[in-house]
């Protein structure tokens, strides 16, 4: 498969401005002619929407804990194939990752997974020469690390810029290729969950000023050629074999899709797609019922606390859901699709908000962040298209809280984070929720299982609707 040269935008830390950058960049090239392919590095819902309307191209997720490095190839291949470039967002600092002696999960082992180089963002804004042993020192941490330019954010006017030049270009391998002045007309704001969604604030007049931010501060000609001449040759790479459909024929599956859920891996999607399903958007916020004939909805996470009160107005969507899970209809719903599903919304101001209730619990949103770990999850059982022993990978970020499930539901998974074991994946009739956000190519069965789930489930009702003509 061809693959196009590539470039990883990494950063020293958190909220050094590597979102901002990326997508302005991604705008800029996108401007001049070039398909780009985006992808973000970690388990991140917001920034690939970012990518997405900056590029016209669907943002990818590469993670190096979820998913095995054949499968981060499979994906990027898959996605940049018919792409002139691929830039890689990184997550976090270069080397942090899932535990602290490791760069398992980083921005540093997805590059050398990958063969890209590194261009580091460095917030110099209150840097002089010590900007050079600040890179210095990321260029020494790991030698197989192709740290090649470097951006220096925030930057103060031309004579701080040309005091960073001088220090980095006299101390370090690493070439300064742009210097960034703050930019408020620019900036993505951030919010309690991260940032917002793109949609919110990505005008075609805020990324064109992004992309003029990036063409005036940056050497973009001398980046292209960076990627284009260090970009490694990836060695034995052929296109994934086609999985098998679960059966013969499409399963429709109700896809939520609007404000309040709209937290989803875009791989997921096109996994359930190649086992054999035909997804249905709907809105749990506007429709009055759900799309006819389908065989499975998936509920994703998203926004629905913020969002409660119209959800909760929406009383014919809720008894359309309630009534399909009633009949034996199966159910997948993660993280805002759980709470969405269960008795009731309480938000920070303790206003209650009535949800679905097929789960007798209510959700309570906290001040402070409940979850936020990488999660892997064990059958415990067979049950509903699960098989005992099957394994998946995945993330909890999540600012709520449920009161205690009655002993009567049952729970399906072992789920470890860290080293902090429970029970999750609560089941009730044919639906299964929990607060974790799984990445389906992690188990693949997980998907066909379900569709074939479906499938059970379409063939029940049309006999049963047969058999009372």
């Amino acid at each position: 498969m061809k693959i196009p040269p590539r470039l990883t935008i990494a950063g020293t830390h958190s909220g050094v401005g590597k979102t901002s950058i990326a997508t302005a960049l991604i705008a800029a090239l996108t401007r001049r002619g070039l398909r780009v392919q985006p992808f973000k590095i970690g388990p991140d819902f917001i920034d690939p929407g970012f990518h997405r309307l900056a590029s016209g191209r669907r943002g990818r997720n590469l993670d190096g804990w979820m998913l095995s490095r054949q499968t981060n190839l499979e994906i990027l291949a898959q996605a940049s194939e018919d792409a002139a470039i691929a830039i890689i967002e990184g997550v976090m600092g270069l080397f942090d990752g899932s535990d602290a002696l490791t760069e398992t999960g980083s921005t540093a082992e997805m590059a050398k997974w990958v063969g890209s180089p590194v261009l580091l963002v460095i917030d110099a804004s209150a840097l002089a020469g010590s900007a050079a042993a600040l890179v210095r020192g990321f260029e020494d941490f790991d030698p197989d690390v192709r740290l090649s330019g470097v951006l220096c954010n925030r930057v103060g006017g031309s004579g701080h810029a040309d005091i960073l030049r001088q220090a980095i270009t006299a101390r370090c391998r690493a070439k300064p290729l742009g210097f960034l002045p703050p930019d408020d007309a620019i900036a993505l704001p951030e919010r309690r969950l991260g940032l917002v969604m793109a949609s919110e604030i990505l005008t075609p007049e805020h990324l064109d000023a992004m992309a003029n931010w990036i063409e005036t501060n940056v050497d973009i000609d001398s980046l292209l050629k960076l990627a284009r001449e260090q970009s490694l040759p990836l060695e034995n790479l052929r296109p994934s074999t086609p999985l098998v459909k679960a059966r013969a024929g499409l399963a429709r599956i109700g896809l939520a899709r609007d404000a309040a859920f709209c937290f989803y891996y875009e791989d997921n999607l096109d996994l359930l797609q190649e086992c054999g399903a035909e997804l249905i958007e709907f809105s749990p916020i506007s429709d009055d019922a759900l799309p006819p004939e389908l065989d499975g909805l998936y509920l994703g996470g998203g926004y629905p606390e913020i969002h409660a009160a119209r959800l909760s107005e929406n009383a014919s969507m809720r008894d359309a859901i309630v009534q399909f899970a009633q009949a034996g209809g199966p159910i997948y719903a993660e993280c805002g699709g759980f709470m969405y599903l269960c008795e009731a919304i309480v938000d920070s101001d303790d206003r209650v908000h009535q949800m679905a209730g097929l789960f007798p619990t209510r959700v309570r949103m906290q001040k402070q962040l409940a979850a936020i770990a990488y999660v892997e999850l064990e059958a415990s059982v067979d049950a509903l298209w699960l098989r005992g022993g099957q394994r998946l990978r995945g993330h909890e970020f999540h600012y709520s809280r449920i009161d205690p499930m009655p002993a009567s539901i049952s729970l399906c998974l072992r789920l470890r984070a860290g080293d902090k074991i429970r029970d999750d994946g609560y089941m009730v009739g044919s639906v299964l929720g929990g607060y974790s956000h799984l990445h389906f190519r992690s188990s693949p069965d997980f998907a066909s299982g379900f569709i074939e789930a479906c499938l059970h489930y379409r063939d029940r009702f049309h006999l049963e609707k047969a058999a009372k003509i």
